[in-house]
């Protein structure tokens, strides 16, 4: 179901990516055009193989069964770092252009700093204008997709050849019933805090993107912060809430060897690593730079957490992931 959402999104960013390069044909390369055709038919391709294979454990032409799922996955894995490098380029450029002239901009992208032809073209029109934004604000749901699909596809791939082990009490059909009481108030403050989250991010970007005057980009700041350590702070507590309860549920480990559940334990743990590090970089920032205001210290607050944060729902979820069924 995720992977489906995600690839109707990337769909729409390759329409999207279709109707601007449209507007430049008489100026751009015909590759450039046929590229998100392309990405578009692997995209439905793949989504559909994965929804009708994902579960297979297959027996017959392992070696070229594995070749495929490999050539598969290197494809993804060199779809997500295009995706990403083409955003970061487009965010320099808008930053680069955002901060100087139009003429040094335009001579710097003729002295070799242009990241492609389109640059070269003019894009006047409106329609043209919403192609363009509408693409760029769509690249993270390619760049999910991508590694979506890489994790499933690893997966078969370490499934192959694979013996299920006969352990049938172990399957159980969870049974959700949305208005029973303990999950109703559960998604009921989930979806306040996504959407309060959302509110406050909103804000905060048309604050500090705007020509204000600082007290109210300050204003913005302390509202984004204080906001997601008041988020932080309630997630820290829950998910040490959560692995004290499994003290009191005796229920065996599950040790039996499970790659999908390796593959989790391995993309949540590297994942973390990104904003560990993040976080100790901003820490490092704030102790070393002078003056030391307020917005400096809910900052420092703000990466503390962080780092409390993931470490305490990495915990909870890898020790949630090896626990048996009741």
């Amino acid at each position: 179901g995720g992977l489906i959402l995600f690839a109707i999104f990337s769909l729409v960013m390759d329409v999207f990516k279709i109707g601007y390069y449209s507007s430049f044909y008489s100026c751009l390369s015909a590759i450039k055009i046929i590229y998100p055709i392309v990405q578009a038919i692997f995209v439905v391709v793949q989504t559909y193989f994965l929804w009708v294979s994902a579960k297979d454990c297959i027996h017959v032409h392992l070696n070229v069964t594995r070749c495929g799922l490999m050539l598969t996955l290197t494809t993804n894995l060199a779809v997500w770092m295009s995706a990403v490098t083409d955003e970061s380029v487009h965010k320099a450029h808008s930053k680069l252009k955002k901060n100087m002239t139009e003429e040094i901009f335009r001579w710097l992208l003729k002295v070799g700093m242009r990241s492609s032809s389109v640059e070269e073209c003019n894009c006047n029109s409106q329609i043209c204008q919403i192609f363009k934004n509408g693409y760029f604000w769509l690249y993270p749901f390619n760049i999910e997709y991508s590694l979506f699909a890489s994790a499933m596809v690893y997966v078969m791939w370490k499934n192959v050849g694979r013996f299920i082990d006969h352990h049938s009490h172990h399957i159980q059909r969870l049974k959700f019933r949305l208005f029973r009481r303990t999950f109703f108030v559960g998604i009921m403050l989930g979806l306040i805090i996504l959407v309060s989250g959302l509110g406050v991010l909103i804000l905060y970007e048309v604050q500090v993107n705007s020509n204000t005057e600082s007290s109210k980009k300050s204003q913005a700041l302390t509202m984004y912060y204080i906001f997601n350590i008041v988020c932080l702070s309630l997630m820290s507590l829950v998910c040490i809430g959560g692995s004290v309860i499994y003290r009191f549920d005796k229920r065996d480990m599950d040790r039996h060897k499970n790659p999908t559940r390796t593959l989790d334990v391995a993309l949540l743990m590297g994942a973390a690593l990104g904003q560990y590090a993040i976080s100790y970089y901003s820490i490092v920032a704030i102790v070393a730079s002078t003056p030391r205001d307020a917005i400096s210290a809910l900052n420092l607050t703000y990466a503390l957490l962080m780092i409390a944060q993931h470490t305490f729902q990495n915990i909870f979820i890898i020790e949630g992931l090896h626990r048996q069924p009741p």
